[in-house]
């Protein structure tokens, strides 16, 4: 049989097919998907999951002159291969390569940048809008979200906004019961009802009450039902929704079975689907440092209560979950509720651990200062993925997080370096703080094999000393420490430098850089941060505000977003790898 995907380079190919054909296309895309997706990682399940789909929305609509957005993007691979990225698909999150969501400099058929979730409806909404404004009445706006974004906030904002809009919408819910983790809340459970009870779907139903013109649930792998419905829906005018349903990692029956671990699978083998093993390492993720040690400290401590949006999994408290189910909360994709919550919890004298990912807390940022700092309230954030976090890009490197944090009055800002740090800070905060931590570290591998070590109480605004110089201070922050460390070890004049290790950003240890700047004439700050407004800067303004005049010299990550690629070869570009880091010492001492 002829492969038909060879012979389709954009979606002008792919209309030149008859409507028979696309099922045999539908196989061929995800058996690609399946076999680059094996070898070179991603994100698996979601883009399996609406491959009939993505070949409907590029058949029938004129993308790119129509507009489609992508909620997320983690199911955006196969509209990827379909818009002209098929033979650099690939290089998909390599370093140098295409990236893993849908960027608006990459294609023109990528009408909206994503990475959060949740943002499809606003923005398609918008363009929608501005659509009517140029008269342009004719063009099509589409967006794709899934049943677990759809439960957030913003979503919510942007449905109330659309139904009483006069805009040429379509909301296409694709509903698989499943994010990352399965799905929860009200709504997902009302979703459910909604499959198998037609009157529920006919009559009492949500989307409806919000104007717009709803139809569905309908077999979404069913390729005739979906170009029949999506006809017709091409003649409806205003908001309308489609209820599709399908399944995550349709195709692989390991990825339709395991729809967790499938989601970002890692390698694995693309004929039986058996996730390739890992070389073991003798040391543990710091999410799982995270983990294991609240659970720890929650048996004995019973005032300790988790929180997370819909990152359980990632962020290790299914460990929590699984021990202490009653207190921890699992609140979906929902930031903002997440922050306010804990500071709720807060207030009745409970410890709310909330561990939210670095850049997902920028979408809550109101929250941290208006609800949990201005009132002084000993919320505990947990900040998982801070720093460079490799191949997702710079949707999800958590680089901002000490530049905006460090600004808010109350709130304390520290950075362990390295796993025994990270364990003793989550000890000192669930004794009992009179203002909000947060506590932020990296996706990824410690270094320390033995980290379960007794529990030691850390003094908040203390910094330490590593090594003992004469000549230079190198200031830093966080598990960055490491790279200084071995850089040091490399250099002949090594005695020449001193390392300080100042853990926190806020409060700075005054009386520590009052030693550090009266017995050294060069300062070097180095962070896993932006420069602009972070570590360094504290420590430029702590010098300025003491009339200190020696050679500051500040690292970190540049005032650009940075690419995807692995933090090792992202760190090798940036001048933050050891070997870099040895020359740049030996240049400015």
């Amino acid at each position: 049989m002829k492969n038909l995907l060879e012979n389709i380079s954009n979606p002008a190919d792919l209309r030149k097919l008859n409507p028979a054909q696309l099922p045999q296309l539908a196989k061929e895309l995800r058996a690609f998907i399946i076999d680059i997706v094996s070898t070179k990682e991603g994100h698996l399940g979601a883009s399996l999951g609406v491959v009939e789909l993505t070949i409907a929305l590029h058949y029938l609509f004129d993308t790119p002159n129509d507009l489609l957005v992508w909620d997320v993007g983690h199911q955006a691979y196969g509209h990827k291969i379909l818009t002209g990225r098929k033979n650099v698909f690939h290089t998909n999150r390599q370093f140098g390569g295409i990236a893993g969501f849908p960027t608006r400099n990459e294609s023109k058929f990528d009408a909206f940048g994503v990475g959060h979730s949740s943002t499809s409806i606003s923005a398609a909404l918008g363009m929608a809008i501005a659509s009517n404004l140029k008269g342009e009445t004719q063009k099509h706006h589409i967006a794709v979200i899934g049943d677990s974004s759809i439960a957030s906030g913003m979503a919510f904002e942007a449905l109330n906004h659309a139904g009483v809009s006069k805009a040429n919408l379509l909301i296409i819910l694709n509903d698989n019961a499943i994010g990352i983790d399965p799905a929860v809340g009200a709504l997902k459970e009302y979703l459910t009802k909604v499959k198998t009870d037609k009157r529920l779907a006919a009559q009492n139903n949500i989307i409806k009450a919000l104007n717009f013109d709803y139809s569905g649930p309908i077999d979404g792998h069913d390729l005739p039902k979906i170009l029949s419905e999506l006809e017709r829906l091409k003649t409806v005018k205003g908001p309308k929704f489609l209820h599709v349903i399908t399944t995550k990692g349709k195709g692989l029956q390991l990825a339709e079975e395991d729809q967790v671990t499938y989601h970002a699978p890692g390698k694995f083998d693309k004929i039986s689907g058996k996730r390739l093993k890992k070389e073991a390492s003798l040391f543990t993720k710091y999410q799982d440092v995270f983990g294991k040690t609240i659970v720890e400290l929650a048996d004995k401590n019973d005032k300790i209560v988790a929180i997370t949006p819909a990152m359980l999994t990632g962020s290790s408290l299914k460990l929590m979950l699984e021990k202490h189910p009653k207190r921890t909360f699992d609140v979906g994709i929902a930031e903002q509720h997440a922050v306010t919550l804990a500071a709720g919890i807060a207030t009745q004298g409970l410890m709310p651990f909330c561990n939210i990912y670095s850049t997902f807390l920028q979408r809550a940022y109101d929250q941290v200062i208006h609800d949990v700092a201005l009132q002084n309230l000993p919320v505990i954030f947990c900040l998982d993925r801070a720093g460079l976090v490799g191949e997702d890009g710079a949707t999800h490197h958590g680089v901002f997080d000490l530049a905006y944090l460090r600004l808010i009055p109350n709130l304390i800002v520290f950075a362990p370096r390295n796993e025994i740090e990270l364990r003793n800070i989550l000890y000192t905060a669930q004794l009992g703080l009179e203002s909000p931590i947060a506590i932020r570290y990296p996706r990824g591998l410690g270094n320390i094999v033995d980290w379960q070590k007794p529990f030691r109480r850390i003094e908040i605004g203390t910094g330490v000393c590593l090594k003992e110089g004469n000549k230079t201070a190198i200031l830093s922050i966080g598990t960055v420490a490491k790279n200084v460390s071995e850089a040091l070890q490399l250099m002949e004049n090594a005695e020449n430098f001193s390392h300080y290790d100042l853990r926190f950003v806020k409060p700075l240890d005054d009386n520590l850089l009052h030693t550090i700047f009266t017995k050294y004439q060069t300062i070097i700050t180095i962070e896993d941060g932006t420069i602009k407004g972070g570590f360094g800067s504290a420590i430029l303004e702590f010098a300025s505000q003491n009339n200190y005049k020696q050679k500051v010299k500040t690292l970190g990550i540049p005032d650009n977003f940075i690419e995807h690629g692995s933090v090792t070869k992202l760190q090798l570009k940036l001048g933050l790898d050891v070997n870099n880091l040895s020359n740049t010492f030996k240049l400015l001492s």
